[in-house]
Parts: structure tokens; C-alpha cells; sequence
């Protein structure tokens, strides 16, 4: 898709515009933003810009999953790895499973699609609930599992999902075959981020100036992310661990604590621009294409909900009685709160035209996307309220 500087000016004026109103009406902006969408994709002032796979998955995916992974704090991650590594594995391929079995038993999808639709849509995005958290000022332990494991398992379904689509062109088959394949991508996109990010970052942190710090994070993120994806490796983890060392490289960045601050500051704006567009365009798209596979975006919203749940709370329940137990109240919220967003998208996008029924895929993901974000987005908050986990006004509190 050519540059274009106009619609591109556009998007980001529309994005601060709503997210200045949403903010004032106290909603998060991504749901503002989405809505948006939708009224501007319902008028005759509709902009013409397509989303593809390209432009989600190379251009912003990865700084939003680098900035993501930027803030978390290692020593709190490992300590928290089993249950967080568990519900990204283990927890993804349960939901997958149902959903894609769902699908092809209530819909009458052939079974490629269902099972390449399960794959696709069984992460979560921690982008939409991060902006919640940081609005309601929620953090600890809770904030961690939820970003946690919707980093980690963006990466195991993006890995599912290229597995899936190989088993389906035939590529792949055997069990054997399709867990070295899952491993070897796994592992390789984790060796990826780390290589860029520790070679790149031992030269920001030689040099003590946060414009070169902002330049060699950028290229980390997308550094580390294109190679692994051109090695046919996981892109995703390759960000996010190339992110985890940023965030916690002992020199970069630290400098001063204002030096720090600015490079925080650098990657919360370009995220805020990239999901400005995605949700933007998200809500246009929608506009457009859900009236012609309701049915479809129905029962998959109900699947994928039931199948967060299966994801969620057997896997807790090993740990109840362990150091890692994870709070009941904690466990409604990694389940409500497990909403779906750019990945979906752009793996969707990603399917191959000869998939059957790759039409009624694309749009039931954007359905399920909106519905994620819109409905489950707007209700985390008062969630968190009715349990307790913040105060009245927003603060949180001490439990």
C-alpha cells in the first residue's frame, strides 16, 4: 500500500480528537475509537484505507507488542512464569480447540477453516485492557498476570495458527512433525530477541542519549521481529523478549530518571498512533462487512467467550494450594478482561484466499474483535469495582 501522508494525518487527528472526549467521558479510548470507526465507516465521509496483513502485522504490531513488554519487570515475571507460561500455552490450545470444534459443529464450517479461525482468535491483546488498568490504576500482581500472559500467548497463536495453515496446505502432518515445528518456531523467535535486543541495547547503553536510545529500541523491535518471521520463527516473541530486555537492561535508559521517563514516553505515543489507526479502521471495516455473517459472528462471540473460561479457570486451579494461587477475584478478571484485538486481525487478514469460507473468517474475527472490545471493554472497570480490586472513584485498593 502506497504512503499516504493525508489519510494517514487524518487518522491520527481523529484519534486524538476521540481520545481527548473519551477520556472526558471516562471510557477507554479504544472503545472511543472503535465506535469511531464505525460511525465514520456508516457515512458517506468514510476513509478509504484498507487494512491488510502487512500493515498490521509489520508495521504496528511490533512496537505495541515491544512497549508492551517494556514496562514488565523480570524478577516479577519469573516468579510468576508457571502460571502465566500454562495459561499461554495450555490455555490457548484448550480454547482453540472448542472454538474451532464450535465452529464446525453449530456453523457447518469445513473443518480447516474452524480449526484455523480457533487458532487465530484464541490469544489475547493486552493492549485494550492496559490502557483500562492504567485509567482505573490498576497494578501488582493482577496487572502482571493479564499483560503477562497476553504477550505470551500472542506468540503461541500466531505459532498455532502458521501450523495450522501448514497442516491445511498440507505441509505439515503428524503429531510429531507439528510439535517440532510449534517448538523449533517458539524457540527461535525467543533466541531471535534476544540477539538483536542484546546487541543493540549494549550500544544504547554506551551511549547515553536518549534520541540514540529511541533509535536502537526501534530497531529492536522491528529488528528482532522481522528476522525471526523472515526464518519463518515467531515475530511476536521475538518483540516481546527483545522488549523484557529493554525494560530491564541495567544502563538504558537510566542515565537519568528523566532520560528513563522520555523513553517511556517515546513508545506510550507510538503505540497510542498505532492503535489510533488499527481501531479506527477496525470500526470501518466492521461497518461494512458484519451484516452478511451475523450468524456466524454470534455464535463465535459466545465460543470464544466460553472457551477464555475453559482457558482460565482449570488452569488456575493447580495452583490453589501452592505460593503461586491465584486470586478467585483475579482469575473473573483474566477472564473477562482476555479481549481480542490487532493479532486476531492480522492473522485473519493473513489467510490465504483458497481457505474455504476465508470471507465469513475475516468478517467473524472483526465481529469478535469488536465485540471484545467494545462490550467487554466498557464492563472491566465496573468489574474491578464489584470486586473490590479498586476503590469507588478508580484508586485501587490494598487487596
Amino acid at each position: 500500500m502506497p504512503l499516504d501522508l493525508p489519510r494517514i494525518g487524518t487518522l491520527l487527528l481523529i484519534g486524538a480528537l476521540v481520545t481527548v472526549l473519551a477520556r472526558r467521558l471516562r471510557v477507554p479510548y479504544a472503545v472511543g475509537l472503535v465506535l469511531a470507526g464505525l460511525a465514520i465507516g456508516l457515512s458517506p465521509l468514510a476513509i478509504e484505507f484498507t487494512l491488510s496483513k502487512d500493515l498490521v502485522f509489520e508495521l504496528f504490531l511490533p512496537p505495541l507488542v515491544f512497549e508492551a513488554a517494556l514496562h514488565l519487570r523480570w524478577p516479577a515475571l519469573r516468579r510468576d512464569l508457571p502460571v502465566i507460561g500454562l495459561l499461554a500455552t495450555v490455555g490457548v490450545l484448550l480454547a482453540a480447540a472448542l472454538t474451532a470444534a464450535g465452529m464446525a459443529w453449530i456453523v457447518g464450517w469445513p473443518a480447516t477453516t474452524a480449526v484455523v479461525f480457533g487458532a487465530l482468535i484464541a490469544a489475547t491483546d493486552p493492549v485494550s485492557v492496559i490502557a483500562t488498568f492504567q485509567d482505573a490504576g490498576v497494578g501488582g500482581r493482577l496487572r502482571l498476570l493479564v499483560e503477562g500472559e497476553s504477550l505470551l500467548n500472542d506468540g503461541t497463536a500466531a505459532v498455532a495458527t502458521a501450523v495450522a495453515l501448514a497442516w491445511v496446505a498440507g505441509e505439515t502432518s503428524g503429531p510429531a512433525a507439528i510439535a517440532t515445528t510449534f517448538l523449533v518456531t517458539i524457540l527461535g523467535g525467543i533466541a531471535c530477541g534476544l540477539g538483536v535486543g542484546a546487541g543493540l541495547l549494549v550500544l544504547a547503553g554506551h551511549a547515553r542519549d536518549h534520541l540514540v536510545e529511541f533509535t536502537l529500541t526501534t530497531l529492536a523491535a522491528y529488528g528482532s521481529f522481522l528476522l525471526a518471521e523472515h526464518w519463518h520463527l515467531s515475530g511476536i516473541l521475538a518483540a516481546v523478549t527483545a522488549g523484557v530486555l529493554a525494560g530491564n537492561a541495567p544502563g538504558l535508559g537510566r542515565a537519568t530518571e528523566w532520560s528513563r521517563e522520555a523513553l517511556e514516553s517515546y513508545w506510550e505515543y507510538i503505540a497510542f498512533a498505532a492503535n489510533s489507526a488499527i481501531f479506527l479502521l477496525l470500526g470501518g471495516h466492521a461497518a461494512r462487512e458484519l451484516p452478511s455473517h451475523w450468524w456466524p459472528a454470534l455464535v463465535a462471540i459466545g465460543l470464544v467467550t466460553l472457551s477464555r473460561a475453559v482457558a482460565v479457570y482449570p488452569l488456575c486451579a493447580p495452583w490453589s494450594r501452592t505460593a503461586l494461587a491465584v486470586d478467585p477475584r483475579h482469575q473473573h478478571v483474566l477472564f473477562w478482561g482476555g479481549l481480542r484485538g490487532a493479532l486476531a486481525l492480522a492473522l485473519a487478514l493473513g489467510v490465504p484466499a483458497s481457505l474455504p469460507g476465508r470471507d465469513a473468517l475475516v468478517t467473524t474475527t472483526f465481529a469478535v474483535v469488536l465485540f471484545s472490545i467494545v462490550v467487554q471493554g466498557l464492563t472491566v472497570t465496573p468489574l474491578l469495582r464489584r470486586l473490590r480490586l479498586i476503590g469507588p472513584t478508580g484508586q485501587r485498593t490494598t487487596h
